[in-house]
C-alpha cells in the first residue's frame, strides 16, 4: 500500500496496489495491519456506509461532537473532491483543510481521523462513495459547517453545474460560531 502524507499530519492518503489484466482487476481494499502501519493508529471500524450522488452534490462539512467518527473513505465509481478540516481547537492545524481527488480510477482512500470535519463534492456524472467509520451515527451530536465559510476558504473545484446541498448543509454554521472539539 502506498502511503502519502498530507499537509495535515493526521490525515493520510492510502493507495492499495491494484493488480489488473485483460480480465479485470484485484485489490485488497482494507487490511487492518496495513492500515495501522500506514496511519500509526489502531482503530476498530463499526459501520460501513455507501452513498450514490450525482454531479455537483456537495455533502458536508459534517462531524459528530459525541461519538466522533474516524472515516476511511473511497470512491468505487466516479470521482469526488474530498475535504478534511481540522476541528480540534488545541491543534496546531486548527481550521486548516486538505483536499484530494478520490476516484475509481486512482483507487485512493483518505483517512479522516476523529476530530476532523468531512465533506465532498461529486465531480463525475455520478459517484459511489464508501466509508468505514470508527463509531456509530449519532444524530443528536451531528454538526455541520458551511462548505463556503469564508474563514476556512476551501478551494472547491469549478463544475459545469451548480452545487446541490441538502437543507441541513444549507443551514450549516459558520466556522467562527461552530461547536468544535476541545480535545
Amino acid at each position: 500500500m502506498l502511503v502519502e502524507k498530507t499537509s495535515l499530519p493526521d490525515v493520510v492518503i492510502l493507495t492499495p496496489k491494484v493488480f489488473g489484466d485483460a480480465r479485470g482487476f484485484f485489490m485488497e481494499s482494507f487490511n487492518q495491519k496495513a492500515f495501522e502501519q500506514a496511519t500509526g493508529c489502531k482503530r476498530d471500524f463499526v459501520q460501513d456506509n455507501h452513498s450514490r450522488s450525482r454531479q455537483g452534490v456537495l455533502r458536508g462539512i459534517h462531524y459528530q461532537l459525541e461519538q466522533p467518527q474516524g472515516k476511511l473513505v473511497r470512491v468505487v465509481q466516479g470521482s469526488v473532491w474530498d475535504v478534511a478540516v481540522d476541528l480540534r481547537r488545541d491543534s496546531a492545524h486548527f481550521g486548516q483543510w486538505v483536499g484530494v481527488e478520490l476516484s475509481a480510477e486512482n483507487s485512493r482512500q483518505l483517512w479522516v481521523p476523529e476530530g476532523f470535519g468531512h465533506a465532498f463534492v461529486v465531480l463525475s456524472e455520478t459517484a459511489d462513495f464508501l466509508y468505514k467509520t470508527t463509531d456509530y451515527y449519532h444524530p443528536e451530536s451531528e454538526r455541520c459547517i458551511r462548505f463556503d465559510d469564508p474563514e476556512l476558504a476551501i478551494e472547491w473545484p469549478e463544475l459545469p453545474v451548480e452545487f446541490s446541498l441538502s437543507e441541513k448543509d444549507q443551514a450549516g454554521s459558520t466556522f467562527s460560531k461552530a461547536d468544535v472539539y476541545k480535545r
